[in-house]
């Protein structure tokens, strides 16, 4: 699908306009799917229907956002990575006052409370050091977030991804299919509306994840994106990006592998 296709095109701009999100920083492949599941959704047999139900229905246009909006997430996605991380929030625990880590975007809430309960689960990791700020550009990724409540369906077993805590149940309270996380987690994590390319990042982190973002951003933005999150980073503080992902070409010799084969990466400034 291409942006010269005129129904396409259309809706492309309309996004630009009406909706809080930046669509040509983007690939057009990943946002001709995205558009294309919710023409599905709604029955609309070509973009020009579709263009017409976004200007009429405000829910739709909520419901493009989400859908654009990178929400694929898990408690503890990637077991290995966590496990490779261990050591790096113990020894970030143990060397400063102040522990500030960063989750961008953060969905649904599941990577930052994840966090938040690696540091309260594992003995060697100073709890009350670590501060996590989880930021995402869709209100209603947050909302869910905010609420911190997950269920087990037929494709998400919530119980199954708490697996790498020793004490689940101490962090998350179980009724039936349905997990909440406890306010003691809660507490831990902050959450805001920031969109990284329209925003811009932070300052002094000390650990940032940015985990599958990157591979839905059009190659000529990906490096001003990248510039955006290694400002962030205090010198000596670490990155994570997604197991397909990795670091730019021009940015390599500031960043050096502590953990490879999860893509943990110490910036050196």
């Amino acid at each position: 699908m291409s942006a010269s296709d005129d129904g396409f095109g259309q809706v492309i701009r309309y996004v630009e306009d009406e909706v809080p999100f930046e669509p040509g920083y983007y690939n057009e492949a990943y946002l001709g799917r995205r558009i294309a599941a919710r023409m599905q959704r709604r029955d609309a047999e070509n973009h020009a229907e579709y263009l017409g139900i976004l200007r009429r229905d405000d829910a739709e246009r909520d419901a493009l956002l989400d859908a654009l909006t990178i929400n694929v997430t898990g408690f503890f996605r990637d077991p290995d990575m966590w496990a490779d991380l261990r050591p790096v929030l113990r020894d970030l625990s143990a060397d400063q006052r102040r522990v500030n880590a960063w989750s961008a975007p953060c969905a649904d809430g599941r990577e930052p409370y994840s966090l938040a309960m690696l540091a309260a689960d594992d003995p060697e990791i100073d709890e009350a050091s670590v501060d996590v700020t989880a930021s995402d550009i869709s209100e209603e990724a947050l909302a869910a977030a905010r609420k911190g409540e997950y269920e087990t369906t037929r494709t998400t077993d919530i119980g199954k991804e708490l697996g790498p805590l020793s004490a689940a149940e101490e962090y998350v309270e179980q009724d039936g299919n349905v997990f909440r996380v406890r306010e003691a987690v809660k507490r831990r994590v902050t959450f805001e509306t920031r969109d990284l390319i329209s925003d811009g990042g932070r300052s002094d982190v000390d650990l940032l994840f940015c985990r599958n973002l990157l591979i839905y951003i059009d190659t000529g933005y990906k490096e001003s994106l990248f510039d955006t999150l290694q400002s962030s980073l205090r010198d000596g503080g670490y990155l994570v990006v997604g197991k397909t992902e990795t670091v730019p070409p021009g940015a390599r010799d500031a960043f050096d592998p502590v953990a490879k084969r999860s893509r943990i990466y110490r910036y050196t400034g």
